[in-house]
């Protein structure tokens, strides 16, 4: 990939980005220090970037992923200087929580760029909560169908989240999207 591609294909997530620093690290600079190193990362690794399916998605991931390293780091620091004050559960269910905040996020980004058919059923069936008998009403669609479209949909969902964990080399499971599947259609 040669300069020029790289800037108009992953500069405007420019400010993005930095908004997804700042509120893991509520620190402009230390913002704007894991942008910079996240787009180090990316030109450093622009070669293997050619095939992506979803750039911003993956750049979104690189962000989070050194925002929370970037936490972990400093909570260890601050287990060395004052372990009295410092209350691990809290902290871990904060991380837990943004960390599914930013899945979420990830999720919900894979879904728009989905076929409108399946994102609508995928939209009816697990944001609205509903049953199959009021998707084919709500959408004339037969049960046959909308069960294919929900499985393409997911699957789609599933090879596209874990192919950006791959993209980094980590091995995460994403179950929730994994546990759509056992929501029994």
């Amino acid at each position: 990939m040669d300069t020029e591609t790289f800037k108009q294909l992953f500069i405007p997530f420019h400010q993005k980005l930095y908004r997804i620093a700042f509120r893991f690290l509520e620190n402009s600079s230390d913002a704007e220090d894991v942008v910079q190193e996240t787009y180090v990362k990316l030109w450093e690794k622009r070669e293997e970037l050619n095939d992506l399916l979803n750039p911003e998605a993956y750049c979104v991931v690189l962000v989070r992923n050194s925002c929370m390293d970037r936490l972990r780091s400093v909570k260890n620091r601050m287990d060395t200087f004052d372990p009295i004050h410092h209350d691990k559960a809290d902290e871990q269910s904060i991380v837990a929580e943004i960390e599914n905040r930013e899945e979420l996020m990830i999720v919900e980004q894979i879904i728009k760029n989905l076929p409108e058919r399946q994102q609508k059923v995928l939209n009816l069936r697990h944001i609205k909560e509903c049953s199959l008998d009021e998707i084919e009403q709500l959408t004339g669609l037969s049960a046959v169908n909308i069960r294919v479209l929900l499985s393409r949909g997911r699957k789609a969902i599933r090879e596209q989240f874990n192919e950006l964990y791959n993209c980094e080399k980590r091995c995460i499971t994403y179950t929730n999207i994994n546990n759509m599947d056992t929501h029994g259609e």
